[in-house]
């Protein structure tokens, strides 16, 4: 069972993401896919964040040859 939930917002926000909505979309949509694109952004981030900031050590192991 889905709960509707209201999230208040200022004018211009709603205005915001009003033209953020493709027509037809619905904003529940349009908020679950900019979570979405959130998580994403967030985790590059973080993983440029580990790569600036990590010590790493390479691994030496033989790959199978395929040919």
């Amino acid at each position: 069972m889905t709960a509707t939930k209201r999230i208040p917002v200022s004018e211009g926000v709603w205005e915001d993401i009003s033209e953020l909505k493709r027509p037809g979309q619905t904003f529940d949509d349009l908020l679950a896919q900019m979570v979405e694109q959130e998580k994403k952004r967030r985790f590059l981030e973080e993983m440029d964040r580990i790569e600036a900031e990590g010590d790493f050590v390479e691994l030496d192991f033989a790959v199978p040859d395929t040919d």
